[in-house]
């Protein structure tokens, strides 16, 4: 059952979305060739103010989850920014000191080489990034963290857009939670985003066509 407190973290985090201009809307073609009535760019939380806000939504919905974690894992390249930010959230709001590590693309074969960079990979690790797509990243991180010996202990994104895949009836949330067992928690997701919407005058223009986006697309 959605809580005020989830309600709260949603508004709060759109709103910031909509000023950064990284939620956007009219029609946007996405990869899928599906033409979408919003679009969503986190790499548009570029600057101080946003990029504090976007962590902070995730460090409140990490929170109010009540999922155990030891550690973060941001992916390259966006989930690098991501991992560092929302520790520094964790520990400001929520008093939680937890380390971090990232992958490089590349491995590195001088100094310390190596993929991996930060702290040691170990314990329960919390995977954060910006949206899941196909997955890749989530296989990869997963591959990563088990290799070292960790354990995976679910994913942080900020959006999940709850449609289905080309192929499948399931969100790629959904899948990612079916084949590697994992929860998936969102800062905000499609229903959020329509609630979001519909509750204010300046957008409530759009409401209409992502309710049809969403009954067309929408996963479950």
């Amino acid at each position: 059952m959605r809580s005020q407190i989830q309600a709260a973290i949603e508004s709060k985090f759109l709103a910031a979305a909509v000023a950064a201009n990284a939620l956007r809307f009219g029609s946007f073609t996405l990869k899928s060739g599906r033409q979408s009535p919003y679009f969503f760019n986190a790499g548009q939380f570029s600057a101080g103010a946003s990029l504090a806000a976007l962590s902070a939504g995730f460090a409140d919905t990490l929170q109010a989850s009540g999922l155990h974690v030891d550690m973060i894992f941001g992916p390259a390249y966006k989930g690098i920014a991501l991992a560092a930010a929302l520790c520094v959230q964790l520990q400001l709001r929520h008093g939680r000191d937890l380390a971090f590590c990232y992958n490089r693309k590349e491995a590195k074969d001088h100094g310390e080489g190596g993929v991996l960079v930060g702290a040691p990979l170990a314990g329960r690790v919390l995977i954060v990034d910006d949206v899941i797509s196909a997955g890749t990243s989530v296989r990869e991180s997963v591959q990563l963290i088990t290799n070292a010996g960790a354990q995976p202990a679910g994913v942080l994104i900020a959006l999940d857009r709850q449609e289905r895949g080309a192929s499948s009836a399931l969100s790629a949330a959904q899948e990612v939670q079916a084949q590697f067992g994992l929860p998936v928690l969102a800062v905000a997701n499609l229903q959020a985003l329509l609630r979001f919407v519909q509750a204010d005058v300046r957008l409530a223009e759009h409401a209409v066509a992502i309710e049809a986006y969403r009954v067309q697309f929408g996963a479950g």
